[in-house]
This record gives C-alpha cells, structure tokens and sequence, in this order.
C-alpha cells in the first residue's frame, strides 16, 4: 500500500516539475520572440509625434492596408529579422499605421498615398526625410533606415 502511495506522489511530483519547467522555457521563448521584431505604435500617429519629441528621434512609419500581401509579408519577415529589429528600435519611434481606418485616410491624403506598403521617415517634426514604397527585406530596410539618418542635423 505504501508503495502505491509513494509511487503516485512521485509520478505527481515529476509530472508537476516537468510541467513547470517546460512552462518557463516556453516564457523564455515569448520574451526572445518579442525582442527580435521592430516594435510598432499601432495606429497612433499623434503618439508617434510625441514619442519621437520626447527621445530626439526619427519616426519610422509602415503605412499598411489589411489586404495588403507585400505588407503582411513585411510583417512577417523583414520586421522580425534581428538585425533590423535591433536598428530600428534603438534609432527610431516605430509606427504602424492601418491606412484604411482611424487617422489613416487622413494621413493618406495628407502624404499622396497611392500605393502600399509605403514606408516613411519623418524627423520629430513631422517633416518626410525619406520614403520607399513596396516589399523590402531586412537588409535593405537597414541601408534605408542608416540613408535616413544620414541626413539628420548634427545638433550643435
């Protein structure tokens, strides 16, 4: 009888242990993945704008439309590519912005959209530095992106 009762609490203890341990790898994992992708102010230009005044940086806009295929492939692809993702988030206020909705048609209007994606950068005043339109991959976006910031003032 004893052995029986040993024998459950065991099974139990190493069930338990090894669901533990593969809940916290699997955690590792979640925060590897959210660190290896350009991180997007979702559909905020304002905040954007405030954002980029507060840090002294350059707005990175994906100006996106759902049904889009070139711009889902941005965002699986070129956006979580560690290089890319590591340069952008360090340099720039990433912003993504659904062009079809909320401030987008505006924004669209306002920048002569005429097809996507397009990706702009801004300096923190809202002013176009430089632009690209259509699929871009990583190391492109980085040359795009280091082109940007070339021309940036030198504060004095």
């Amino acid at each position: 009888m004893m052995r029986k009762i040993f024998g459950a609490l065991l099974t139990t203890v190493l069930v338990g242990s090894a669901v533990l341990f593969f809940s916290f790898k699997g955690s590792d994992r979640a925060t590897v993945a959210a660190e290896t992708k350009i991180n997007f102010i979702e559909n905020s230009w304002t905040e954007a704008l405030k954002q980029a005044s507060l840090q002294h940086k350059y707005i990175f806009v994906d100006a996106y439309a759902t049904w889009c295929g070139p711009c889902k492939m941005l965002k699986s692809t070129t956006f979580k590519d560690k290089d890319a993702a590591e340069f952008f988030n360090k340099n720039f206020v990433n912003v993504a912005i659904d062009m079809e909705k909320g401030q987008g048609p505006a924004l669209a209007s306002e920048w002569g959209m005429r097809a996507y994606p397009t990706l702009i950068i801004f300096d923190a005043s809202g002013t176009p530095v430089l632009g690209t339109v259509g699929y871009i991959g990583a190391k492109d976006l980085v040359k795009f992106g280091q082109k940007a910031l070339s021309k940036k003032p030198v504060a004095p």
